[in-house]
């Protein structure tokens, strides 16, 4: 009798990956799935927040990817301490804006890695595709991720892997690299076809933006974060709670030593509830409106000028004066301010 072949898959639950599974599992291998949470993906984020500003729920398309090809699955949360050390020190930078994609495919080839070995899998595979993507889907770029997660000859890229060079499990005879694909470039057609062919109806559309940090608005929330610590003679750094905070409200440089979070839904108001330790907490009184946390050392007039951005967004902000409650730790104050109308001023603070 001869062992049956087992390969770690990495699953995103996208078109590329849920394709990978089923050109790996159709040469009869047994593949185990892996899906990493690194508290970055916009729709478990915005799941986990209990759904959508529109009330709709997303579902976690790895689990749902895993259901539909019948594999095992294993949901690995990486999003503690290493993982925030690598964002904030990548060792071959950023994208376009706070995405260290090499660095992070690495930090997960690691992983699963890990995960192989502890399997006695033969090798790991994933659903990246040749020139998809213009920082982590190089020629170079691939090749760099295989080196130094340590997954050398051992990493295949079934979608691409015609053109690329064999792998050890395609050379030992444990894949068929003839039945494994030659695809390359942004298009997704070749991947649609292919799914139709194989009876997959059930997966999302191809695009963008599965990753915060990806979105130009929260890579400038993050450098804020960053740069912030820094000027205040503090190392860089990113704390858990920076992670749920950066992808909450909006967001309001006070200054280099104060930051202000106004909460934009009932959802954000309850979640910035659970993260007051360290941070003010503002309200208007008696008026429906946001809750609002400060962080830093905010002066005298950061503390008006907070209170009144407080109140612009509350029901109170046509009123001449709202009281706003400042509440920190065992401190209860109360400021009497006039709602900041200067919508130009709201903008050059907004981060």
């Amino acid at each position: 009798m001869t062992t049956k072949v087992k390969a770690i898959g990495l699953v995103s639950g996208g078109l590329d990956s849920t394709l990978a599974v089923a050109l790996v599992k159709r040469q009869g291998i047994e593949v185990k799935a892996v899906s990493f949470y690194t508290g970055f993906c916009i729709t478990e984020t915005q799941r986990r927040k209990g759904g959508r500003a529109d009330g709709t729920v997303p579902r976690n398309e790895a689990l749902r990817a895993a259901a539909d090809l019948d594999v095992d699955i294993q949901y690995v949360d990486i999003s503690g301490g290493a993982y925030l050390d690598m964002l904030v020190h990548p060792r071959y930078g950023y994208g376009q804006n706070a995405n260290p994609c090499v660095d992070c495919r690495v930090f997960m080839m690691r992983r699963a890695k890990e995960i192989m070995e502890a399997e006695g899998a033969a090798f790991v595979f994933t659903g990246e595709v040749l020139g998809q993507r213009p920082k982590s889907q190089r020629r170079d770029t691939l090749r760099i991720i295989e080196r130094d997660s340590g997954l050398d000859g051992r990493l295949l890229r079934p979608l691409s892997a015609q053109l690329l060079p064999p792998t050890a499990p395609e050379q030992q005879g444990l894949v068929d690299r003839s039945r494994l694909l030659d695809i390359s470039g942004r298009s997704r057609l070749r991947q649609m076809a292919l799914a139709r062919e194989l009876g997959l109806a059930d997966w999302p559309q191809p695009a963008g933006g599965c990753c915060y940090l990806t979105d130009e608005s929260f890579a400038r929330k993050f450098f804020d974060v960053l740069d912030a610590r820094e000027q205040a003679g503090e190392a860089r750094r990113l704390d858990p709670d920076d992670v749920v905070l950066l992808s909450t409200g909006r967001h309001f440089r006070l200054s280099p030593r104060a930051k202000l979070v106004v909460g934009r839904s009932e959802v954000e108001n309850a979640l910035l509830e659970h993260h007051l330790e360290g941070r003010a907490r503002l309200e208007v009184k008696d008026l429906p409106g946001p809750v609002a946390l400060v962080e830093g050392e905010p002066t005298w007039e950061e503390r008006q000028l907070a209170s009144r951005i407080v109140a612009r967004y509350g029901k109170g902000k046509d009123l001449p004066l709202v009281k706003v409650e400042w509440r920190e730790g065992e401190l209860v104050e109360e400021y009497e301010v006039q709602p900041e109308l200067d919508e130009a001023r709201i903008e050059a603070l907004r981060v």
